[in-house]
């Protein structure tokens, strides 16, 4: 018993000098990070289409389809339906989003004179309720520059990175071909130098974080699509304006496990009280019926149990790394714990199987 926790003191104090010397030696580890980070956006790109086309190439292959003319099948799939979006979605979603934005200056003139009613009829309403919504007007020609100024930097920053942007999305197909076609061959490669022992480890412990990963990315991506279909047909049986730009909208953002659906239904419940006071309660029930849907329905056919993470874990996960690493953050936090955490219940039960067979070695 002694000797466990001294081992693990030993290690807490080894990670502990790993962490200092890493911290007094960061100049050596930045241009690394910058290397990484230049190849970082295409890699995760193709990576994300690779596990959403890897099961379209292995349905060719098993109707005897050769590998190359399979990936060639593949790309000329995405071609088509990225051609369909931009022919035929997007000048819709374009001309929506425009209107949308046309539109906000009669939607804070209708706040406007909404808080002068209010003021012409104060005597109905606490001096603190008075208080606050003359800050707030006062505050809003100063509200709505700083909104306009934070646009417009980040337009400005979104610019100055558009050419390595490009350069990534260009390179995007090159990984995407290489790693479809000779994906299989990874694990071979990296298990090669171990004995067969280890390397049947190591080929389970990466077997089960390509589980994870498949699960997470397939499975998250299609049911942000089925849930964005949904919100289309509820906001148009209401008679929602932007409908399919507002259902676009929550597709995205539905990528981001349970925070996701609180984003997706903000702007279409504002939209919603500006057109008609009884959307926001439409509007509320229609996203709440897509996600019972989503919840119960469509989430454990797709993704069973492979992450079977906690709600509040996946929430307090999302939470840190979006005040660490912002929005990108927040958009890879539950694959990257969820890899983490597989690697780890692996190791550690490897090792507890280890330990068992001394054991019944010694009786």
């Amino acid at each position: 018993m002694h000797k466990r926790w001294f081992r693990v003191f030993i290690f807490f104090i080894l990670l502990f000098l790993l962490v200092l010397l890493i911290s007094k030696t960061t100049f050596i580890f930045i241009p690394i990070i910058q290397i990484i980070g230049a190849v970082a956006f295409p890699i995760i790109g193709a990576g994300i289409f690779y596990y959403l086309t890897k099961p379209i190439m292995l349905f060719f292959e098993r109707h005897k389809v050769p590998r190359i003319l399979s990936i060639i099948l593949v790309f000329l799939l995405i071609i088509i339906v990225l051609t369909l979006f931009v022919l035929f979605i997007w000048p819709i979603v374009r001309d929506q989003v425009t209107n949308l934005v046309k539109s906000i200056p009669s939607m804070i003139t209708m706040v406007e004179d909404f808080i002068d009613y209010w003021q012409r009829n104060y005597t109905a309403i606490p001096d603190q309720v008075i208080t606050a919504i003359n800050d707030f007007t006062n505050n809003l020609p100063t509200i709505i520059e700083s909104t306009i100024e934070y646009l417009f930097g980040f337009i400005s920053g979104f610019i100055g990175h558009v050419i390595s942007l490009v350069a990534g999305i260009v390179l995007i197909p090159f990984f995407l071909f290489f790693m479809l076609k000779d994906g299989e061959k990874l694990v071979p490669f990296i298990t090669h130098i171990f004995s067969e022992k280890k390397a049947n480890n190591i080929r389970n412990l990466l077997g089960k974080v390509d589980n994870v990963l498949s699960s997470f990315i397939q499975g998250q991506l299609i049911v942000s699509f089925v849930v964005g279909v949904l919100l289309l047909i509820g906001y148009l049986i209401i008679g929602l304006d932007y409908a399919l730009a507002l259902s676009l909208f929550g597709m995205l953002t539905n990528v981001i496990p349970y925070l996701g659906p609180f984003i997706a239904v903000t702007p279409a419940l504002i939209v919603g009280v500006f057109q008609d006071p009884m959307n926001l309660l439409w509007v509320s029930i229609i996203m709440l019926v897509a996600q019972q849907i989503e919840s119960n329905l469509i989430s454990p056919n797709v993704m069973g149990q492979a992450l079977d993470l906690h709600p509040l874990t996946i929430i307090t996960v999302i939470l840190a790394a979006g005040s660490i690493a912002g929005f990108i953050g927040i958009l890879f936090a539950v694959p990257f714990y969820a890899v983490l955490r597989t690697i780890i219940v692996h190791f550690y039960n490897t090792y507890v199987e280890s330990k068992k067979d001394k054991d019944d070695a010694l009786i």
